[in-house]
């Protein structure tokens, strides 16, 4: 099925080795008899212009010298031969839009360019370079755990600025890792993928198909999971409530003899997955609405009385702004703990930590929920809460 809006990952291929080497080719043709040489006739002159261009380093003349190239022709790298076959074959419109998402460096910046003027001569309407943060190969640390989930939350975006049924990824370009970036999210959110290798005469689809993902899993540790979104943080601080199956979504460092963690790549795609379907389908599984809000209850076990006013404020907040909840009952006090502020579950109930960054408060959570399955959607509900203020 056609899809109006195209999203690209994009290599170096056009620079190396198609524009890097073509000066030596264009010199080794004129060698050759005719029937031997890389260049048809038809296409030289726009041949020799992409050699000044490049060897100027002038990428917007780069794109309109290869406006003149048929798109077929390898010399127009990974990302337009790709594009052009998925148009042939009817997954893209002639005019669709496409957002190329290029790695943080100079060579990606510069081939967007090229690109972006490229297809902006062809018709294609939006046509944006989408740099991603951290996505580079002088770093392997920080390309593992930073650039690739940047790459899924920058795909994450534009799937949720266009919809799902209107995009498709182009999985092409760029590092083998990002492939597999591609394929896992378009799975994940029923997105269709597209591969061109080099040696391929068009490009193949990788189409969704189910994945064993737990939503329930998923809405149960969102506090959690908010927390690993943002950055690297402590393995002791969620040891109350860590699960075997968060393993295969983290990576693990070691600092000092401290152990860190933040989301992995997969662990984002599960993350930015289920964010968004108890986005779309939250009516479907919160608990009812209260019909009757209660007052917070503070309990006399050394609640920190510099903290009472901003402490009751905030459990009012709490109950107030999300629907489901009927009350909160405080049950624990440490002045001198601090901690992260999120929801999760407590046995069989569900639990709320509030701290100032120096002190600590637990509070029983009471909501409408008649089964664990809806108590884990009110959890979400009031993680999702908690992120928006």
């Amino acid at each position: 099925m056609s899809r109006p809006i195209l999203l690209c990952t994009v290599g170096t291929s056009l620079i190396y080795p198609n524009l890097i080497g073509l000066r030596k080719s264009l010199a080794d043709d004129a060698n050759k008899p005719e029937e031997k040489r890389a260049f048809k006739p038809t296409i030289l002159p726009a041949v020799q212009k992409l050699a000044d261009a490049y060897d100027q380093k002038d990428w917007q003349a780069v794109g309109e010298a290869l406006a003149e190239i048929p798109s077929s022709e390898r010399l127009c790298g990974a990302e337009v031969n790709s594009i052009h076959s998925l148009i042939q074959h009817n997954y893209a419109p002639k005019d669709c839009g496409i957002y190329f998402l290029h790695s943080d460096t100079d060579d990606g910046r510069n081939i967007v360019q090229a690109l972006t003027r490229l297809f902006t001569l062809k018709g294609h309407s939006p046509v944006r370079g989408l740099p991603v943060t951290d996505l580079q190969d002088q770093d392997p640390k920080r390309f593992r755990t930073k650039g690739l989930r940047n790459l899924a939350k920058v795909l994450c975006g534009k799937i949720r600025e266009h919809s799902a049924s209107a995009c498709a990824i182009n999985a092409t370009g760029g590092y083998k890792a990002q492939i597999a970036v591609g394929v896992l999210l378009g799975q994940s959110l029923g997105v269709p993928v597209y591969y061109m290798h080099e040696r391929f005469s068009e490009i193949i689809a990788f189409p969704p198909m189910p994945v064993a993902l737990d939503f329930e899993f998923w809405m149960e540790h969102s506090g959690l999971l908010q927390q690993l979104d943002k950055d690297f943080v402590k393995k002791a601080d969620f040891a109350e409530n860590w699960s075997e199956k968060l393993e295969t979504l983290v990576d693990q460092e070691v600092e000092n003899g401290i152990e860190y963690i933040c989301l992995s790549a997969t662990g984002q795609i599960f993350h930015e997955t289920f964010r968004e379907r108890f986005r779309s389908q939250k009516d479907q599984v919160l608990p009812p609405p209260a019909q009757k809000k209660l007052e917070p209850v503070l309990h006399d076990h050394g609640v920190i009385k510099k903290l009472e006013a901003e402490l009751l404020r905030y459990l009012n907040a709490v109950t107030q702004e999300v629907p489901c909840v009927t009350r909160c009952v405080t049950n624990y006090c440490n002045p001198d703990l601090p901690a992260r502020n999120l929801f999760r579950r407590s046995a069989d109930h569900i639990e709320g930590i509030y701290s100032d960054g120096s002190q600590t408060v637990k509070f029983r959570v009471e909501t409408t929920a008649q089964t664990k399955g809806q108590q884990n959607a009110a959890i979400a509900a009031l993680n999702e809460w908690l992120e928006s203020r």
